[in-house]
């Protein structure tokens, strides 16, 4: 296979598949290294920054997907009509930033540093596929713990949850 038919192909696939496809399938679906083919990808995606395409490839986690500029968001919505989004409360986002910065994290320890109860916050994002339950903690009662999702990271513009921006710590005086 030459590479004009394997970027075809990675084309093919990522068009197909609509989520986020990892790194992991894309090389065992083409039978080529994992290495080579996130070169491959990187070439495409340079390819479509550079030429100005209306679509783009994306990185989420080791993922790659096909998705449209944003830049474009204005002519799509005249075009779709958009399903009405209601945005998240000042809670849940709260909530959310403190499952982001400190993930794996309880509702107890959510509601310990709100110092609210959390359960409609945490429901509204799971709900939403901001986070999810990621498993439950060892220890009495075994509480479920929470973890950010792709679609956070997607939302976000992030390729990782290393890419957060750092958290500012505050004293007492200044809160």
């Amino acid at each position: 296979m030459d590479i004009k038919e394997i970027k075809s192909i990675i084309e093919s696939l990522l068009y197909v598949a609509g989520d986020a496809v990892h790194i992991k399938e894309l090389s065992g679906v083409l039978g080529i290294d994992e290495p080579t083919v996130k070169r491959i990808v990187n070439q495409m995606m340079d390819y479509y920054n550079d030429e100005g395409r209306g679509m783009q490839i994306i990185e989420v986690n080791n993922s790659y997907q096909f998705c449209t500029r944003p830049e474009h968001y204005e002519y799509i919505e005249r075009l779709v009509k958009p399903q009405t989004r209601q945005g998240l409360s000042q809670a849940s986002l709260e909530t959310l930033s403190i499952v982001a910065y400190k993930q794996p994290i309880t509702r107890v320890q959510i509601d310990s540093i709100r110092g609210v109860k959390s359960d409609s916050s945490i429901s509204r994002l799971l709900e939403k596929e901001l986070i999810f339950e990621a498993g439950r903690q060892d220890g009495p009662g075994r509480p479920m713990i929470y973890c950010t999702t792709d679609n956070f990271l997607k939302l976000f513009g992030l390729k990782s949850i290393s890419e957060l921006p750092p958290l500012k710590e505050f004293t007492e005086e200044q809160l």
